[in-house]
């Protein structure tokens, strides 16, 4: 029996987030706002606490700064008694600052902060590896896990975020990855196509992309024509749109990691990103298996009654 139910390698730093009208610099040079907040994040912070509020075993390496946002992370996962392991980063942790508007919606300036190079070394992530049923992989720098993993029979993920499916670096990610997520943002009028290029073109078994308040589009090994579907309602109002994604990709991946058909794979995630939606910060309040699965029921009910 391995000792966890999912690795995440990658992914982690911290999020300023500034709460501002709108997402555009006012006139003049200056403009009071809300109190300004710093936030354990990033896209593998939030996949692997995703999966730790939903009562998987899970396992989160990577790279981390000896600095005062290192020690915040550290805070922040014992805290929580999230299992995590790192490699002290030569250049500090990231950190990114995000703008969030009045509606959740967010822009951000991301300070990645290792060097190109940086990767995380076999001998560091395979003692784990070998340990896992599944690796989400966050990131190039973790990418050499892969081949690992597909030596290992470990099912993968990946997220490529906004990706616009032209730059080349991000291509053996998408190739590479049993499971890929994507947001439609950066080419929403090509995003059928990319969806597409990456199934026929890797191991992808299936491909989401998500797109905010008009739901998703997935394509599949088995049904290989994108279908779409609609967003869930949020349940709670709309105040913060970090964290939506990775909270989308966790709850999905919930449900395919035990076999279950992806509409239901579709609404765990949808019901769960928008839960993120209505907390501040990006990972601050994460959604538990008993809450997932009343609110999958709610959704289901209120789709049942919603006349055709």
């Amino acid at each position: 029996m391995s000792s966890y139910d999912v690795l995440v390698l990658g992914g982690v730093g911290v999020d300023t987030i500034v709460q501002v009208p709108e997402l555009a610099v006012p006139p003049g040079d200056f403009l009071p706002v809300s109190p300004i907040r710093d936030y354990v994040a990033h896209s593998g912070n939030g996949v692997a606490l995703g999966f730790h509020a939903l009562g998987l075993r899970t396992k989160l390496i990577d790279f981390l700064g000896d600095d005062m946002l290192g020690a915040m992370v550290l805070a922040r996962y014992a805290e929580l008694g999230l299992d995590f392991s790192h490699i002290t980063a030569p250049n500090g942790t990231p950190r990114a600052v995000n703008l969030v508007d009045k509606a959740g919606h967010r822009f951000s300036f991301f300070d990645g902060r290792h060097p190109h190079d940086l990767v995380l070394p076999p001998d560091f992530y395979l003692p784990f590896l070998q340990r896992t049923r599944h690796a989400h992989i966050a990131g190039h720098r973790a990418a050499g896990a892969f081949a690992d993993a597909h030596r290992l029979g470990v099912t993968t993920s990946t997220d490529l975020h906004a990706w616009d499916g032209e730059l080349d670096w991000v291509w053996p990610l998408a190739r590479a990855a049993d499971l890929v997520f994507l947001s439609a943002q950066a080419a929403p009028e090509r995003i059928d196509d990319i969806l597409l290029a990456v199934l026929g073109s890797g191991r992808a078994q299936v491909v989401v992309a998500t797109d905010g308040a008009a739901g998703c589009r997935v394509a599949t090994r088995d049904t290989p024509e994108v279908c779409r579907y609609p967003a869930v309602a949020p349940e709670r109002p709309v105040i913060d749109s970090n964290g939506a994604g990775d909270g989308f990709s966790t709850a999905f991946m919930s449900r395919w990691l035990i076999g279950r058909p992806i509409e239901e794979c579709v609404l765990a995630g949808s019901v769960s990103g928008a839960f993120a939606c209505g907390a501040p910060g990006t990972h601050e309040e994460l959604i538990t298996a008993d809450q997932l699965t009343a609110a999958v029921e709610r959704a289901r009910t209120r789709t049942a009654r919603t006349p055709t």
